[in-house]
């Protein structure tokens, strides 16, 4: 699941900036350009920094993000990155489920219209052989405006033809013995038939009703917007997340609450805010997992506040299939679930929290350091996460993080940290990424080897257009020789500012050695 996937849409561009004016005590490099730096692709990292979806399979760890798929069969220690291959190209990815060998991937990308970027759904990768091959099916787009639907003889239901591939994008995936399970947001709730190899609309209930059974009688628009065709707009057909419990019972999460049905999509009913006593928090609904125990199975949801004032963020759980909900973590944005025999994992915009007693009480994630290669998760939003036995992956818009929790090695206290990096063109190369970049949103990094054989004294300086110093990242620190190292600048000063934006130029010296230098383009 990917909750804002067009705010991490990576766009390129060719930046040409000129130096006019250099403070003649300082010497840099005349043939020194501004390098435009993400994260690329390598075999012992993912391709990108910007992680969406984990999801964990056995021994294999499959990544969606800003980069494409990635995919790892050794416990993380090395990756498959599918970016730029002829079945995946540019695209990003917006789910991905796994079952036994079937993988189902949903990619999609940003389009710019009258200056607007929206994000566009691109179809789907699918693979019956775990990732070796690949077949390409197209984003289901339809033909009509406005369709009958044949649910029973009893029914009028209208449904509105969604005929663009803009904002009906796939948010979520559900594969089950007889059909895949969809939500696309403006494309709404599909289901694939094998047996006809076709897309088919789902029948939700409408935003008036609780339930829907394939006896009644009903007349209702299955139409998530109004316009001009003057159809009944429902937020209930906004679909966003899919689970499937088993063949015959799927949840659905929209704009209007959780759906479920327990014979395969012919009856529907709707748990919401508004009709039940004891209800979810939110109707807009994000995510949906399941926790199965030896003792209990509980059904969890990031439930976040739509449109009524008495709704609230925060995930909301039942242990009894729906007829009842608890709340937890009131005021948190929740993105997805992990589980661990009775420990849940929550990320969220706010680290990650953990309970091991149903919900009752939590625990959060506090700093995240990685000792051994000295990085440092620098942002707080997580969007996913996976277990792995008592191995948690999460990720989010900094990389992807690994913990264990069991008795010996309690939940945080020792992190591993990937991040993608570039390769380095030589031992006295440096570069900073992500450049541009932008201090409220993220930081900069300046990658980088000492090229030494011994331990060596690392400085670094920020300096401004006019060469004037603004901050010592770092001075005289010590680091390891043979391996690639990252200092952080948070886009500050020394008075703890934030730096205005423009052109810096950055000071790597490396013991007594001519210093390198480098530029960072700072946009906000």
């Amino acid at each position: 699941m990917i909750s804002s996937l067009n705010k991490y849409l990576f766009l390129s561009g060719v930046f040409v900036l000129t130096v006019v004016s250099v403070n003649a005590q300082i010497a840099i490099p005349h043939s020194l350009s501004l390098s435009l730096h993400t994260a690329t692709s390598s075999q012992s990292n993912p391709a990108s920094n910007v992680v969406t979806d984990i999801v964990v399979r056995g021994d294999t760890i499959w990544l969606g993000t800003g980069k494409g798929l990635s995919r790892s069969t050794d416990g993380g220690r090395t990756w498959k990155n599918y970016y730029n291959t002829p079945e995946f190209g540019t695209e990003d990815i917006s789910a991905i489920a796994v079952r036994g060998k079937e993988v189902w991937v949903a990619t999609a990308h940003s389009v710019i219209r009258n200056d607007v970027s929206f994000p566009e759904g691109s179809g789907f990768r699918v693979s019956t052989d775990g990732g070796d091959s690949w077949r390409t099916l197209p984003q289901p787009v339809d033909t009509y405006n406005i369709d009958t639907l044949d649910y029973n003889a009893k029914s009028f239901i209208r449904a509105l033809g969604i005929t663009t591939a803009i904002n009906n994008i796939t948010y979520d995936i559900a594969i089950t013995n007889d059909g895949v399970w969809i939500t696309s947001f403006a494309g709404m709730a599909r289901k694939w038939n094998r047996t006809t190899e076709q897309w088919e609309l789902v029948v939700l209930p409408p935003d008036n009703l609780s339930s829907i059974s394939i006896t009644d009688s009903l007349r209702f628009d299955l139409s998530p917007s109004g316009g001009a065709l003057g159809l009944q707009e429902n937020l209930n057909h906004r679909a966003f997340s899919v689970y499937a419990e088993n063949d015959s019972t799927i949840w659905i999460g929209t704009a209007a609450g959780i759906n479920k049905t327990t014979n395969n999509g012919k009856s529907w009913v709707r748990f919401s805010k508004q009709n039940q006593l004891q209800p979810i928090s939110g109707n807009f609904v994000v995510a949906i997992a399941q926790q199965r125990t030896s003792s209990k199975t509980i059904t969890w949801a990031a439930t976040i506040n739509a449109n009524d004032k008495t709704e609230v963020r925060g995930v909301s759980y039942t242990e009894d299939g729906g007829i009842t909900w608890k709340q937890a973590l009131l005021g948190e944005f929740a993105h997805n679930f992990a589980f661990n025999n009775n420990i849940v994992y929550v990320p969220t915009d706010n680290g990650i929290f953990r309970s091991d007693d149903f919900g009752v009480t939590w625990i959060q994630s506090g700093t995240i350091y990685d000792p051994l290669n000295r990085h440092r998760y620098t942002q707080p939003t997580f969007y996913s996460a996976a277990a792995q036995g008592d191995t948690l992956w999460f990720g989010g818009i900094d990389g992807i993080v690994k913990t264990i929790d069991n008795i010996t090695h309690p939940f945080g206290s020792q992190w591993s940290v990937v991040r993608a990096a570039q390769s380095l063109s030589s031992p006295t190369s440096t570069y900073a990424y992500p450049n541009p970049f932008a201090p409220d949103d993220e930081v900069v990094r300046i990658h980088y080897t000492t090229g030494k054989s011994l331990t060596a004294s690392v400085t670094l300086r920020i300096f401004d257009y006019g060469m004037n110093l603004v901050r010592t990242v770092v001075q005289n620190v010590m680091r390891e020789p043979n391996r690639e190292h990252d200092e952080i600048w948070d886009g500050r000063n020394e008075n703890r500012t934030f730096v205005s934006n423009g052109v810096y130029f950055y000071q790597l010296t490396i013991d007594n050695d001519e210093p390198r230098w480098g530029k960072i383009l700072v946009i906000q």
